[in-house]
């Protein structure tokens, strides 16, 4: 049980999970949520984590902070991925433990989940066969995380539950063209696209402005800003995607996401998770996601509409598509009484507006 006035830090609330989930919290009336941000309170440095843990005492803990990004910057930064989402996980749930919190609630993702996994990809997919090789680092320190959690809960009995989010996006996502995942690159893309192509420069210098681009300074020429923007596929009118556009996903609205997770941090114990179960205890982690998918190529359809986009959409069949589906039963999500309620035209023609508006 947690109080309403009880502490609940959430680590990584500046995030696109963190910031939801916090919101949804205090919406439904916590009037204690804490967060620190990265100047704050470096979650890779055990000893300030320590010292955090042991002056602030939370009751509960939500771990939504992550290294995270897209298949470009997993491809490229392999040992970033795997030694930064350990050291996080190592400290905060290290310290959680050793102080005495009680309720935690960790976020990882279904790149857990082998490349062939079966589809909808079912908890107990899990470690079956080989992973996809591209996101390979991020998903084992994942995997790491909950079992981390689940060993816990069979050793010390803790209530420390794991949830799984498929692909995710909403308020105070990242758009870096470099790092961040699919469905914010490429709205941002087209939205760029957009403006060069109706020669509104000055708006993609705001745009670049408030989120940088490497190797653009604030001087940069019209020239220099089309040669940059073209390493990224972006053209007049004209954007260069990754891969077919045949691969499968699933697409989560953040918001929906932290209802979810503050449902289960809030109703959901892990003696819920496993109860009726014989034999061995593993895969006690939950699925959250929609149970839906389309194409990638589909999806740059939807976002090209919520932009106002009539250029041309090609595909780059050279580069990687990664996994070719990735769909997540939620069926113990279900089980656990809880739904979701934001369709993906309506989530991308809301993100889009957001997008402008910050």
């Amino acid at each position: 049980m947690i109080n309403k006035d009880d502490k609940i830090y959430v680590a990584g609330h500046r995030g696109l999970v963190g910031s939801a989930i916090m919101a949804n919290l205090k919406q439904r009336g916590y009037t204690n949520v804490i967060g620190r941000t990265h100047a704050e309170l470096d979650l890779l440095d055990p000893v300030a984590v320590a010292k955090f843990f042991d002056q602030e005492r939370p009751v509960a803990v939500v771990l939504a902070a992550a290294h995270v990004g897209g298949i470009m910057a997993n491809s490229k930064y392999r040992a970033d991925f795997i030694l930064q989402n350990l050291g996080i996980q190592q400290n905060v749930i290290g310290n959680a433990f050793r102080t005495g919190v009680k309720h935690l609630l960790f976020l990882g993702s279904t790149c857990i989940y082998p490349r062939e996994a079966p589809q909808p990809i079912p908890e107990e997919a899990l470690l079956t066969s080989p992973l996809e090789y591209t996101n390979e680092p991020y998903a084992i320190a994942k995997i790491a995380g909950l079992k981390m959690c689940e060993s816990l809960n069979l050793q010390y009995g803790t209530d420390y539950v794991a949830v799984m989010p498929t692909n995710l996006y909403g308020p105070n996502d990242n758009f870096h063209l470099e790092n961040s995942h699919v469905l914010p690159a490429m709205l941002r893309k087209v939205h760029l696209a957009k403006l060069l192509g109706e020669g509104r420069l000055d708006e993609v210098r705001a745009d670049l402005a408030k989120r940088p681009v490497s190797g653009l300074g604030a001087d940069a020429t019209e020239e220099q800003i089309k040669a940059r923007l073209a390493d990224f596929g972006i053209y007049p009118n004209l954007v260069k995607l990754w891969g077919t556009g045949s691969p499968l996903r699933e697409f989560l609205w953040s918001e929906d996401m932290a209802d979810a997770c503050v449902h289960i941090l809030l109703n959901v114990s892990f003696k819920d998770i496993i109860k009726d179960r014989k034999g061995d205890i593993r895969n006690t982690h939950i699925n959250i996601g929609t149970g839906k998918e389309l194409n990638i190529a589909q999806l740059a359809e939807l976002v090209a509409d919520a932009v106002g986009f009539s250029g041309t959409i090609e595909w780059d069949s050279s580069k990687p598509d990664g996994t070719m589906r990735k769909l997540c039963s939620v069926d113990r999500l279900h089980s656990l009484g809880w739904h979701h309620t934001v369709e993906l035209p309506e989530g991308i023609q809301r993100l889009y507006d957001w997008y402008k508006r910050n």
